[in-house]
């Protein structure tokens, strides 16, 4: 039997992308899943929905349940966890997964899209945490996983926009100070970062193009290391700014190309944000 059996997953941002299919793998295993958004039905640009989502997850062997979340409001941050609790009893894992982007300098960063990203990047990171922590701490198998990355203090990586940079960059600090904070309650704290762009919707409009598109990996790499990594038993790894490939690799995966969105370009796949 699957070690995430009848464990309670939250998920935010699972609308569609890596969020959306994290759930499915997840849900795969025999999961629950509380797939959650800042808003239940369609986007008019976007593909998927939390309804889409929820479908997708039963018919994959788990259970879910669809809730409405602006990161933003701890109001709503309380009902995602009062959902969780009244619908499956408990709670095990959180996957930070919403994330906001703007590749822009600080010139050209407006104030209220600079609070924007840390609102929904590591301010999110805090407010979903702080409001799980007392419920993984009755789990005997709590994990806290963050998508963010590895922090590389080159100055490239910090001259064009730094404000993106500094809200994904303090959502790592936060992975390893809770990894600390939370050791001895028994919860697993990591984060997790590709070591490819991957076709997402943040990738087409807000970093490139469609094209772009091509050189990036599919959403199946991130769900496939998500999943080692909160499967890991007890405190067997925690702390650690994590790299999909790596990690895998480190579980014996060789076949990396099953993961190339265009297979023609598997050869040329772009480097993510803050690596190398």
């Amino acid at each position: 039997m699957s070690i995430l059996k009848n464990k309670t997953i939250i998920i935010t941002g699972a609308s569609r992308g890596i969020g959306k299919a994290m759930a499915i793998r997840f849900a795969k295993e025999g999961a629950n899943i509380v797939a959650a958004s800042k808003s239940l039905k369609g986007h008019p640009k976007l593909p998927g929905s939390l309804e889409e989502t929820v479908k997708e997850v039963q018919k994959a062997g788990g259970k879910a349940v669809a809730v409405q979340l602006d990161v933003r409001h701890a109001e709503q941050v309380e009902n995602m966890v009062k959902a969780a609790l009244q619908t499956f009893g408990g709670i095990d894992v959180l996957i930070n997964n919403a994330g906001a982007i703007s590749l822009t300098p600080i010139e050209k960063t407006s104030l209220k899209l600079y609070d924007r990203m840390h609102f929904v990047n590591d301010r999110a990171v805090f407010l979903c945490s702080q409001a799980v922590i007392p419920h993984l701490k009755k789990s005997g198998h709590a994990h806290i996983l963050t998508l963010s990355p590895p922090i590389n203090l080159k100055p490239k990586w910090l001259k064009d926009y730094s404000p993106y940079t500094a809200s994904k960059y303090s959502m790592s600090l936060l992975t390893l100070g809770m990894a600390g904070e939370l050791r001895d309650a028994g919860i697993a704290v990591n984060s997790l970062w590709p070591k490819t762009t991957i076709a997402t919707a943040a990738i087409e409009f807000a970093v490139g193009d469609k094209n772009m598109l091509n050189l990036c990996r599919n959403t199946d790499i991130m769900a496939d290391a998500a999943y080692e990594i909160i499967s890991t038993p007890e405190l067997g790894l925690t702390g650690k700014l994590l790299i999909d490939e790596d990690i895998l690799r480190d579980r014996g995966v060789d076949d990396f190309d099953k993961y190339a969105n265009n297979p023609q370009f598997k050869e040329r796949l772009y480097p993510d944000l803050f690596i190398g």
